[in-house]
């Protein structure tokens, strides 16, 4: 099976860090515009996923969560989470730190949207 997001070992190694200040962490990538649209990390309860959100898969035991209004224009796209410096205006834990995290897309080649991940769509 393909994965439908993956993440860079500078992402693994910021996610780590704040897992070890936060506890539990989870993504979510809005439809918003500016910062906005940047993949936001929170702890977990800090944030409550909907009923229109989606999630594409795991990165260091966090999920990554999507709406699903967002998701039909990126279904074909495999995403990878990195981190860059710089700060965004935006509430998620990695501000602080000087840093934002942001997604790098590509498309799917055929052999791979045949066999993808499939979408979780609860919290548990």
């Amino acid at each position: 099976m393909f994965k439908r997001i993956e993440s860079t070992a500078k992402a693994n190694e910021l996610i780590a860090q704040l897992k070890e200040r936060n506890g539990d962490l989870l993504f979510h990538q809005s439809g918003g515009c500016c910062d906005g649209s940047q993949p936001m990390c929170f702890e977990i309860g800090d944030f409550k996923v909907g009923q229109s959100d989606v999630c594409l898969g795991v990165i260091e035991d966090c999920k990554f969560w999507m709406s699903k209004d967002q998701f039909e224009y990126w279904k074909h796209t495999h995403l990878t989470l990195d981190v860059v410096d710089g700060r965004g205006a935006s509430f998620s834990l990695e501000i602080p730190y000087g840093k934002r995290f942001i997604i790098h897309s590509r498309l799917f080649a055929t052999h791979e949207t045949e066999n993808l991940e499939p979408l979780i769509f609860t919290e548990d």
